[in-house]
């Protein structure tokens, strides 16, 4: 469905995009119309909104991008719009929209709650899965990027209208519990684990995972626990649900702090009783073959080497690089959870869309787990878009992964702290007028956003270099920067003696200011698309950034409180929108404001 008719409140660029859609079928004699599309114009000077799209459909075609453009002009109904659409270089089309029609629809703005909410016939089921820490293990560095780009792209998804349902994979399954099984009878301080019960059990994780390595005693002792748990045994079963209460009561704190909650928090041991039966299906099936006591799928066949997860190419030969989906002793792998977890979100949930937030090591992994899944269940895999949206690494400022001074892994509590501990140093210097209390709550909010916003600004698939100095800044593309933007056009309101409830917007006599902020405010929707079409967060960071460069020239060429009417509603109106706009794209992101900074 077309752009323009899936959300309740018709947007200014789709509706000139349908204008102009409409036109381009009648020259062209094509119904194949997504690729034209219309944006906002790189230089005001030319217009409001362009379109190269003529360009590129008429070189298709093997016709002269001029010439159609001048037929695509001569059939567009669009005078009730614009003054006026200009055919510029070999094809560009450049639109001046009138001033009228900006006002009206920033105008309409104001009276709705969320105009960018889908109507319901076109929301679609989604499954997020992301974060997924361990059992036994605290959350570290690395979680932040899973936690915040997860979080934000089902916020995102909720906020536009669709069904959302977010699951937390936990690892609470696997040969790791025979060791620490053993180290908790045997190793266990009772008072670490009362003070620091994580650090406790990593401790005792890490402590025989050594002994195993030089004892072949232990490692037996180990794989003994663990069978006795995959058994039922009640002492272990006691011991490992212990475990997981401990850890979740750990992950919860930090999901508290960076305000992350969860639909559903199935682990992996909660997929169990179907292993066996998804092993059992993929062998009838011929999907899947024994191979030296293992089981794993191998290639069909049916697609080039290059794109074929089940291949790998050594020494200039294409070999076999199965997905194994039970081991030679009888145990089961990752892929055979992940692909009864697929059955279990279709059957129970179904989804339209699955996306899987984790890093980009895991995508060979999901390349076959998804291709293994559409040779197993045809029929339903026809149903579902399955997406890894896989992201890079945090690094130090030395350019290798993100650790503390003496090598360690950073943990992501302690990653908090000093991000919150950073910015009331900040706020004590520059607010010493301000209350403790009130100083602590705005040094949370803007410690925690920061430390978000700069994971959220990266583009997902990209490293990125970790800096302190970059994220608590006060200026340039960082979430102290938006914070300050919204408190600043909230404090006019505030201070407005007659609000901006009038909701009157004459552009009419705009300046070139009020006209770009106009123009960008209408642009949020189209912002939050495109998130959700490359699943890139970085895209809203970026409008959001460009949104509150667009006030704060706004509010430094125009008087707002002492102008007269009705420029001073419609200026009012201006900084009502662009306050609420900044809140709610930060509340995509994630990302609280205060009031006061």
């Amino acid at each position: 469905m077309m752009r323009d008719l899936q959300h309740r409140f018709i947007m200014l660029i789709p509706l000139l995009e349908s204008r102009l859609r409409e036109a381009v079928s009648h020259v062209l004699n094509s119904e194949d119309l997504a690729s034209v599309q219309i944006r906002p114009s790189n230089d005001p000077r030319h217009g409001d909104y362009q379109s190269s799209s003529l360009m590129q459909l008429a070189k298709q075609r093997g016709i002269q991008p001029r010439q159609v453009a001048t037929e695509v002009v001569g059939r567009l109904k669009i005078d009730d719009l614009c003054d006026a659409v200009e055919i510029a270089g070999p094809g560009f089309l450049n639109f001046k929209v009138r001033s009228t029609v900006l006002g009206e629809h920033t105008r309409a703005l104001l009276d709705q709650p969320n105009p960018w909410k889908l109507v319901p016939d076109c929301a679609r089921t989604y499954v997020v899965d992301f974060s997924s820490p361990n059992v036994a293990k605290p959350m570290h560095v690395g979680h932040i990027r899973s936690t915040a780009l997860g979080d934000c792209l089902a916020r995102i998804l909720r906020f536009q209208g669709h069904h959302v349902h977010t699951d937390n994979h936990i690892g609470d399954w696997g040969t790791q519990f025979g060791m620490l099984l053993v180290g908790w009878k045997k190793e266990r301080d009772p008072q670490s684990l009362a003070e620091d019960p994580l650090g406790e059990l990593e401790r005792i994780y890490k402590l025989v995972h050594q002994q195993c390595q030089e004892n072949p005693e232990t490692l037996a002792e180990a794989r003994e626990e663990l069978v006795r748990l995959q058994a039922g045994d009640p002492e272990n079963r006691g011991i490992w649900e212990e475990m997981i209460r401990i850890s979740q009561v750990q992950f919860d704190t930090v999901y508290r702090r960076l305000g992350v909650s969860f639909d559903h928090c199935l682990g992996e041991s909660f997929y169990n009783p179907w292993l066996q039966q998804v092993v059992d299906e993929l062998l009838a099936s011929g999907i899947a073959r024994v191979s030296d006591g293992a089981v794993g799928v191998f290639s069909d066949g049916t697609k080039e080497p290059n794109q074929d997860p089940f291949l790998i190419q050594r020494d200039g030969e294409w070999r076999d690089n199965p997905v194994l989906i039970r081991k030679s002793d009888g145990g089961f792998n990752y892929a055979t959870t992940d692909l009864a977890t697929l059955m279990y979100r279709m059957r129970e949930w179904t989804a339209d869309e699955i996306v899987y937030v984790t890093d980009g090591r895991q995508q060979q992994h999901f390349r076959q787990v998804f291709e293994t899944f559409q040779r197993w269940q045809p029929e339903l895999a026809a149903k579902v878009r399955l997406v890894h949206a896989w992201f890079g690494s945090i690094l130090g400022a030395d350019g290798k992964p993100f650790k503390t001074r003496s090598g360690e892994t950073v943990k992501l509590a302690e990653l908090l702290d000093e991000a919150e501990e950073r910015a009331m140093n900040v706020v004590r210097e520059k607010r010493p007028d301000l209350p403790e209390s009130q100083r602590q709550e705005i040094a949370r909010v803007v410690g925690v956003g920061a430390l978000k916003y700069q994971d959220l600004l990266s583009n997902r698939q990209s490293d990125y270099v970790f800096s302190w100095d970059k994220m608590l800044a006060l200026q340039g593309n960082t979430a102290p920067y938006l914070q300050y933007q919204y408190t600043r056009a909230n404090k006019v309101l505030r201070d407005a003696t007659a609000s901006a409830q009038e909701r009157s917007v004459d552009l009419s006599t705009a300046t070139e200011q009020e006209r770009t902020l106009a123009k960008q405010l209408l642009y949020f929707g189209l912002a939050l698309e495109s998130v959700t079409q490359e699943y890139r967060p970085n895209l809203l960071c970026n409008y959001l950034y460009e949104l509150a460069g667009c006030y704060s020239r706004f509010y430094e060429a125009c008087p707002i409180l002492n102008s007269e009417e009705p420029t001073r509603s419609t200026r009012l109106a201006l900084c009502e929108l662009t306050a609420r706009t900044l809140r709610q794209g930060l509340d995509c992101l994630g990302i609280d404001v205060v009031e006061t900074m």
